[in-house]
């Protein structure tokens, strides 16, 4: 092992291989609560990550970026301030990682975190590290903890556990065992017998670790900070005994309050192994009671049974307290780690207001609510594509003939041929090579007073008029006067002797279904002066559905509000019937575009094409 007693310090930074995202949080809360200056964590390793990238944290309330590296050189060479690597790689890749991190000139301490590599690889890793003048903690290590300066990973748990276990701040004691979860448990006996802990390591539970037991209490013993030893040993193995003769040999010569757990496997039948690897004893020397013993015979503080470790602890502390050994602390100020928001929503503990609100839809259930009605319910009642627009559009249930009305808007608006601006340019910009979204939005902005975008405007003009009581004349006049074009009026092809077949449709279903129809005919009225003027000057297909949506809703009864009239109108919401109705032309357009290009049929010209079905032939009864 390097002859250096500190492999830590409050400036230590560390690489982590693999994204660990909730130890490297825990890693920062530690700093945060500490008063570092740095975050610990430099970088993060993800291999599966060919192009890097970075990965989102707190730092107390602020967020920050840590960089993400696909390899262990990389993350080197952009942070040679980086002296530890904490390997959270599988034991599959364990071995090859480690061994990438010990030859990295900057990286002074590798901590394998992994359980499972072979033991063969294990005892070349430690001979590796040894060689190399570092340090190996692991594998099958938790990792270990500098009291307020540095923490590897999930060492200690929660930040709640850290702070009543006083790991926040320093302390006098240097403790060191083998296995992770009783070292948690240890720091919490020394918090509550001593001044605290100073240091603290897991070496790991497998029969050959990268650094021992014995490795780590030398540099206890050399380190001034450090006042009193602490240790945890386990049945299995003979290291015990190599700390006996560090004892004898003078090595060590601070007080040692250790425990050799295991005990119970004396008064069991058979050979007992336990949850390490190595805590398993295959001679009479390895069993905990004979190491304890040897322990005890060499002057280390040796409790009766665990349940005495605290007192000892205890004992042994206020010995060297009276006597001046130990140095007052401080407890420092420290600050509060704020509670994660999804934690205390969990719990039910808070409460944040949202940055959207919607109305018309709810997932947060076991399925989707399209304005309270069950997803599921949408589909099996079979409810018409129109009664669903009008529930996400307006959250209101139509009449049967004010749903047929929306479906025949779509019909009579999907296309209008290849001409139009936006199939036009639906086209141009499909046949450019671009996508199919790209392609349709194109032609989507097209949309307005020209094209389309009359709906609303239409709507809108003849709402008010009617509501400021103008007759049909006093409407048009009123329009020239103020030199104003008359929205959902004048066709450039169409004309009264030509007249649009779709505005024929709807006036024809507007008559046999709805109740009544004041608009339209007010619009009519209108047409007969206009076409006084051009005989093109006619009632056009979007004036004729805005029209008839304003009668929709005005025979509708209670059904819209007048708030909710103009809010439909002043928002151009009609508009979304055409663009609806358009986009199905739009993505065809893209669709043919495509396969035109691509030769994988004849030109639209050939005659096969239009060599259809008959509609009952498909099971529609038109």
């Amino acid at each position: 092992m390097t002859q250096s007693y500190q492999l830590f310090s409050k400036n230590t930074r560390a690489i982590i291989y693999n994204l660990q995202v909730n130890a490297v949080q825990r890693m920062l809360d530690f700093d945060y609560v500490c008063r570092r200056d740095k975050p610990s964590v430099a970088a993060i390793i993800d291999p599966n990550a060919k192009q890097g990238g970075n990965h989102k944290v707190f730092w107390g309330t602020k967020e920050i970026i840590i960089p993400i590296y696909s390899s262990i050189a990389q993350a080197t060479r952009r942070h040679p301030d980086a002296d530890v690597l904490i390997n959270f790689a599988s034991f599959r890749s364990a071995y090859a990682t480690s061994v990438e991190g010990i030859n990295e000139p900057t990286i002074k301490t590798v901590v394998i975190i992994a359980e499972g590599v072979p033991e063969r690889r294990a005892r070349e890793l430690a001979a590796l590290a040894i060689a190399r003048n570092k340090v190996v903690i692991g594998p099958a290590t938790v990792g270990g903890i500098l009291a307020g300066g540095f923490k590897i990973g999930n060492t200690g748990g929660t930040i709640e556990n850290i702070i009543e276990s006083k790991l926040h701040r320093t302390g006098s004691v240097g403790f060191v065992s083998k296995s992770g979860g009783m070292s948690n448990e240890a720091y919490n006996i020394i918090a509550c017998n001593t001044d605290g802990l100073y240091e603290g390591i897991a070496i790991g539970g497998d029969a050959y670790p990268g650094s021992t037991l014995l490795d780590h209490l030398l540099r206890f013993e050399a380190n001034p900070e450090v006042k009193m030893l602490a240790c945890l040993g386990e049945v299995g193995g003979t290291e015990e005994y190599r700390i006996v003769e560090a004892i004898k040999e003078k090595k060590i010569t601070k007080p040692l309050v250790c425990w050799v757990t295991g005990t119970i496997a004396s008064k069991m039948k058979g050979e007992v192994q336990f949850g390490h690897a190595g805590a398993k004893a295959g001679a009479s020397n390895e069993t905990a009671e004979a190491k304890n013993r040897a322990l005890a015979e060499a002057g280390v503080i040796v409790p009766n049974s665990f349940d005495d470790y605290g007192l000892k602890l205890r004992e042994t502390f206020d010995k060297m307290k009276a006597a001046g050994q130990i140095p007052e602390r401080t407890l420092p100020d420290t600050p509060a780690i704020p509670a994660d928001y999804n934690a205390l929503k969990a719990k039910g503990q808070v409460r944040k207001g949202t940055n959207f609100i919607c109305t018309i839809t709810d997932d947060t259930g076991d399925e989707p609510l399209y304005c309270g009605i069950p997803m599921s319910k949408v589909v099996e009642h079979n409810m018409p594509l129109g009664e669903m627009i009008a529930l996400l559009w307006f959250k209101k249930r139509l009449p049967a003939w004010g749903a047929q009305f929306m479906e025949l808007v779509l019909r009579l608006t999907a296309d209008h041929g290849p001409c139009v601006s936006g199939a036009h340019n639906t086209i141009v910009t499909a046949r450019a090579g671009k996508d199919l979204m790209t392609s349709v939005a194109t032609g989507i902005l097209t949309i307005g007073p020209r094209f389309g975008g009359a709906v609303s405007g239409a709507a809108r003009q003849f709402s008010e008029a009617i509501r400021k009581g103008q007759t049909p004349l006093e409407f048009v006049n009123h329009m020239k006067n103020t030199n104003v074009n008359i929205q959902g009026i004048g066709h450039k092809i169409k004309s009264a002797s030509n007249p649009d077949i779709r505005v024929t449709l709807l006036k024809k279903f507007a008559k046999e279904n709805f109740p009544k129809t004041p608009h339209l005919d007010f619009a009519l009225e209108v047409e007969k002066i206009t076409l006084t003027k051009r005989n093109n000057l006619i009632l056009n297909v979007d004036g004729a559905i805005g029209i008839l949506f304003l009668d929709l809703m005005a025979s509708g009864g209670d059904l819209f509000t007048d708030q909710e009239k103009a809010e439909i109108i002043d928002f151009g919401i009609l508009d979304g019937l055409f663009m609806l109705g358009r986009t199905i032309g739009m993505v065809g357009h893209f669709f043919d575009q495509k396969r035109l290009r691509s030769g994988l049929y004849r030109h639209p010209m050939d005659d096969v094409l239009y060599d259809l079905p008959e509609p009952s032939e498909l099971g529609y009864d038109w």
